[in-house]
């Protein structure tokens, strides 16, 4: 699991994750990273012999679809496989990871780390992965918001899971006050075509991202990237009837980055092309 020189892939970052599809034919090679912390997911359809090395234990396995590795931050990593490999490589920043137990977890934080972890499964970072995997394939610019949105639910379950205590996370219930809520439904109508960030709507309530998220769905029964999508795309119908502004012009102005994807989220709220919607 490791990027070889001349295999580098596409790659889907966001401002602290950062996501690739590796693809290698068999070989070995170390990986280390000082400042990020990394999660391999394995999408090889059939299972690959791996021999891997790391914090002075050595593992050998054959990983299927879906078996995760885990390599903290500065972690040097040996890895050997004899297929084509096929894996999604995950990059947290340290920074970030440790912004969020501060944030997020009611521990001491100083103290929380990462444990090194060969060959493991865990339905919820599958699951993270996945939604991740899926974005880099259909939208490989990323919405800024669902990104980090995804980046925060997988770093406070890594920590959760896999870090050397396990932390409990703090219970809010009962959503966002209104007017704390208005006040963010406000911004988001105010910048609707810029690439917003789950960091930016937190701020505005000096609250946590992960708590912030919780809340505003608890709210609003909608994620905060989902309600934005389908608040672009209401701005999108205005235009659509009301101007005679080119779709990819109007597509450009709401946020979206192409017509195509305008037209993909179109479809998905409405169940009509903005050109059907447009003159019917």
């Amino acid at each position: 699991m490791n990027a070889l020189p001349g295999l580098v892939s596409p790659t889907l970052t966001g401002e602290h994750i950062r996501v690739q599809h590796l693809r290698n034919p068999p070989g070995e090679g170390p990986y280390h990273q000082e400042r990020d912390h990394t999660l391999f997911m394995s999408l090889a359809p059939r299972p690959i012999p791996y021999l891997q090395a790391q914090d002075g234990k050595t593992h050998t396995g054959l990983y299927r679809k879906g078996d995760l590795l885990i390599t903290p931050a500065n972690t040097p990593l040996f890895v050997r496989w004899e297929g084509d490999e096929n894996c999604l490589q995950i990059q947290l920043t340290a920074q970030f990871l440790k912004s969020i137990a501060r944030e997020t977890l009611q521990n001491n934080c100083a103290l929380l780390e990462l444990v090194p972890t060969f060959q493991t499964r865990d339905a919820h970072l599958e699951a993270i992965a996945t939604m991740l995997f899926t974005e880099f394939q259909q939208n490989p610019a990323g919405n800024r918001l669902y990104v980090d949105s995804l980046a925060n639910i997988l770093a406070v379950n890594l920590l959760r899971q896999h870090g050397t205590t396990k932390p409990q996370l703090p219970i809010y219930e009962g959503g966002l006050p209104q007017r704390q809520l208005m006040k963010v439904l406000d911004y988001i109508d105010a910048h609707l075509g810029q690439n917003l960030k789950l960091e930016n709507l937190a701020q505005l309530l000096e609250m946590s991202q992960f708590h912030f998220s919780r809340l505003f769905k608890q709210s609003m029964g909608l994620a905060p990237y989902q309600y934005l999508t389908q608040q672009r795309v209401e701005r999108a119908k205005q235009l659509l009837k009301q101007t005679d502004r080119s779709i990819v012009d109007i597509a450009l102005h709401c946020g979206f980055n192409s017509h195509s994807h305008l037209s993909k989220k179109f479809r998905q709220i409405t169940g009509m092309t903005p050109k059907s919607y447009r003159i019917s």
